[in-house]
């Protein structure tokens, strides 16, 4: 089998509790765009989408990729070809996998109330090594919507009382907790283990994460769905839900200047820029850049990466393979490959998604 040196990358939608995707579906060209409960696209995935009620969906979330004109799981095209793909020391590390879950994610409502465990209490609870610390890069907005976040309680109740909110469903109470935080394409922000959060309508981002569907969802129903009662806390009960959670109060200032980050430049060519947008100074668990190309530049990396066109148009070039690419489009690196050649024909913007560094430890 030869490894391409630059991987193409399909849509591979994903089912979830909440509605939403009419806005991937217009970027995949479907005849009718509409909102339905695939509103997710994992991109690059190595981990399995959790569903209660989809059990039978054994390899739901976990992406296909063409080689030599045979699809083949990501996973087992990693697990035969590691060093070629991943690298020695990320597979000394962490094994066969990407060691992070990349999504497309575009809510036509507001999601779920929820938060995410931290890396030590997956140790202590969970018998893992992953948290879910996720970011968020905004790509876009629908029109007839004003697009806001939730992050952070701005307002913390008692914690006995806030469990009575949830098991009482006193949504009400529930949302006054948070101030709403607008946000606008082009914004990058980092949400911990352990942050209680919610994205608002009508915003397509990227989403990226430590590779797990740990969660704890503190609303039961939106956009019609009734979680089953092992979904909501992971079959672990109200108060494993409660013991996730940070009970502290961030003002909307301390959100934006501690959880909001802004673009650092890390590397100028004569047709291209790139920036870091994401590093350790946020997370260990992993990394974004943002590459924009004015006309060509060339990119080496010290690891494999994931690309997203999130604007404009243009063609990729490493060894004697090529491949033109526009906005939706995205593609794996692997790391054998060492130089990768970006040619744009209209102005080109690609985010890069990188696993974490070897030799350092998520916390």
């Amino acid at each position: 089998m030869t490894i391409p040196t630059i991987i193409s990358l399909t849509p591979n939608r994903v089912w979830r509790t909440y509605l939403g995707g009419k806005m991937l579906d217009i970027r995949e060209g479907k005849a009718e765009p509409q909102d339905s409960h695939f509103p997710e696209d994992w991109i690059a995935s190595t981990t399995r989408a959790v569903n209660q009620g989809r059990e039978e969906h054994t390899e739901e979330g976990l992406s296909r990729v063409e080689v030599d004109g045979e699809p083949h799981l990501l996973t087992e095209l990693l697990s035969a070809h590691p060093h070629k793909l991943v690298g020695p020391a990320h597979y000394a590390q962490y094994g066969a996998k990407t060691q992070f879950l990349l999504k497309f994610l575009d809510s036509s409502i507001r999601l779920h109330i929820q938060a995410h465990p931290t890396v030590a209490f997956s140790q202590q609870h969970l018998n893992s090594n992953h948290g879910k610390t996720e970011a968020y890069v905004i790509l876009a907005v629908r029109p007839e919507v004003e697009p806001y976040i939730f992050l952070g309680f701005q307002h913390p109740r008692p914690r006995e009382e806030f469990k009575r909110a949830v098991a009482g469903q006193d949504i009400a109470t529930l949302e006054s907790c948070f101030d709403k935080i607008t946000v606008q394409p082009g914004d990058v922000f980092i949400v911990p283990g352990g942050m209680p959060h919610a994205i608002g309508p009508g915003v397509l981002m990227i989403e990226i994460m430590e590779p797990t569907d740990f969660v704890a969802r503190l609303e039961f129903e939106r956009g019609g769905y009734v979680l089953p009662e092992a979904a909501r806390f992971m079959d672990r009960g109200i108060d494993f839900g409660m013991d996730m959670i940070e009970f502290k109060e961030t003002s909307v200032e301390e959100i934006k200047a501690h959880y909001f980050c802004s673009p650092r430049m890390l590397n100028q060519q004569r047709g291209g820029e790139e920036y870091v947008l994401i590093d350790t100074e946020q997370t260990a668990c992993f990394r974004v850049h943002r590459l924009r190309v004015s006309g060509s530049c060339e990119k080496r990396a010290d690891s494999f990466y994931v690309g997203i066109v999130t604007g404009g148009s243009g063609t990729l070039r490493a060894g004697d393979q090529e491949l033109a690419v526009q906005t939706g489009d995205r593609f794996m690196i692997p790391f054998a490959t060492e130089t990768v050649t970006y040619q744009a024909d209209e102005p080109l913007e690609v985010v890069l998604a990188f696993p974490p560094r070897t030799g350092v430890t998520s916390s």
